[in-house]
């Protein structure tokens, strides 16, 4: 396995908040603590960097920013793709500087669960060549995982940037271990991800730098520290205790079987 890549050979290195730019820190996205609290370089010194945290903590927003000002389409796709649907990112990307490695990226990729029915489908548009690129079969015409997988496999490259904004929505925990063969390939061969999510399968990949975000803003964790690991843990070991808590009792304790 590669394990501990120089800092300089990543295709990113940081990225900092233009805070001096910033209009109003009381307005999205700027209120948001994740992005408030940036007040010096975020390192993204790993070939792997995931940024997890709850719902409404930033972690796309932050992922969507990057891979935006990183040159992708905000609603997927490579650098060469120049569509939109619905207009929903922020401007985020405007207030952020990217700080690159002295390497260039081969090949690139934005891919994020919520727009990926939209990618699919100009995918289909751009016709045959771009269509045998992603695997030669539509990938509407195979389930969101399925999909998912068969675009990992034939369009991520070696010695590519590729940012993901919660890759788990669309597949099991089977097919989670999957795409972390991917991820461990394609590391091997100089790629560096850049991934947000909720999944404690992927976020347990080794060497990876962790970002949690929350109400106090953003700070690097281990994994055994992350909320989603220590919670999926404790569920897995007392579910019966979480249910009393969740239900008032477990869910057998009151009513009777077969009901």
């Amino acid at each position: 396995m590669t394990r501990g890549r120089l800092e300089h050979d990543h295709f990113l290195r940081a990225i900092y908040l233009k805070r001096d730019a910033v209009p109003d820190f009381k307005r999205y996205p700027f209120a948001i603590p994740a992005v408030r609290s940036l007040k010096s370089e975020l390192k993204l010194d790993a070939s792997v960097t995931f940024f997890v945290g709850d719902n409404g903590s930033g972690k796309s927003t932050l992922v969507e920013a990057i891979a935006v000002a990183a040159g992708f389409n905000a609603e997927g796709g490579s650098r060469n793709f120049n569509f939109h649907t619905r207009r929903s990112e922020s401007d985020l990307h405007t207030f952020i500087q990217l700080v690159r490695g002295v390497r260039r990226p081969r090949d690139g990729y934005f891919l994020r669960a919520e727009s990926f029915f939209n990618v699919a489908t100009e995918v289909e548009r751009l016709g045959p060549q771009v269509l045998d690129s992603h695997g030669g079969k539509s990938l509407h015409e195979q389930s969101h995982g399925e999909s998912f997988l068969q675009l990992a496999t034939n369009r991520f490259g070696d010695n590519g940037l590729y940012i993901l904004d919660e890759p788990e929505a669309a597949l099991s925990p089977q097919r989670q271990l999957s795409l972390l063969a991917i991820i461990h390939r394609l590391v091997s061969d100089g790629t560096q991800f850049v991934i947000a999510t909720h999944s404690p399968i992927l976020m347990a990949y080794p060497d990876a730098v962790i970002y949690q975000l929350g109400p106090k803003g953003i700070r690097r964790v281990d994994y055994e520290a992350t909320e989603h690991f220590q919670i999926t843990r404790d569920f897995l070991n007392g579910r019966d205790r979480y249910f009393r808590h969740l239900f008032g009792s477990a869910p057998d304790e009151d009513e009777p079987a077969g009901r």
